[in-house]
């Protein structure tokens, strides 16, 4: 199964979780959002793409516009969703969510971490992988 690996991240926390990710599918194609390859994500079995919650409840910057650049072809793919919140209780993840399935896409999942992920959610996100 081919999978890609796309974050963004502003404090590093995102960053972790994706890198638990890589440590657990190290073939995998693994990039940040702002210099990630549309072509070999969208030829992922399974696309993870992480994000920070960014001011009003949105996507980082760079994984806005990555997203939207593929948002458009992701029917009939499997997505799963990871990033860290600080306010709030991650809404940003649930809008996400539901924009994937509203390309058609099926999500297998969502990780969120608080701040730094914490021992649980670096296993937690790990799962997506299953």
């Amino acid at each position: 199964m081919k999978v890609a690996i796309v974050y963004a991240t502003t404090t590093g926390n995102t960053e972790q979780l994706a890198n638990a990710l890589k440590a657990s599918a190290p073939d995998s194609y693994f990039s940040t959002a702002d210099s990630a390859d549309a072509n070999e994500v969208l030829a992922a079995d399974l696309i993870l793409l992480g994000s920070p919650v960014m001011g009003a409840e949105q996507l980082e910057d760079s994984m806005e516009s990555f997203f939207s650049s593929i948002e458009g072809s992701l029917s009939g793919k499997t997505v799963g969703l990871f990033g860290s919140y600080d306010w709030g209780d991650g809404q940003m993840f649930r809008d996400w969510s539901d924009r994937v399935t509203a390309a058609g896409a099926t999500v297998k999942g969502v990780v969120m971490a608080q701040l730094a992920p914490s021992d649980e959610s670096l296993e937690e996100v790990k799962k997506l992988l299953n």
